[in-house]
């Protein structure tokens, strides 16, 4: 089984925050993954931005994955 060893993103526009400062929007497009034959670059998506992709992208550690919740109390369903 292959493991995600970096998540690999790129820049692909801009935004205000409340505070009205621009901020850069980042979005993943694809995953390093260690395979028997070593490491391994799998592109999700090729990103559109406007004036085109200027082909640079960021390599990040991996991002936890959500645990789904569990619950065992049903007295908020009766």
């Amino acid at each position: 089984m292959s493991k995600v060893v970096k998540e690999i993103y790129c820049i692909v526009g801009e935004y205000r925050n409340s505070q009205g400062e621009t901020k850069k929007r980042y979005q993943q497009i694809g995953a390093v993954i260690n395979t028997k034959n070593g490491p391994m670059l799998k592109l999700d998506v090729i990103p559109l931005r406007e004036g085109g992709w200027d082909g640079w992208a960021y390599m990040d550690d991996p991002k936890p994955q959500d645990q789904p919740k569990q619950t065992d109390d049903f007295d908020d369903v009766f």
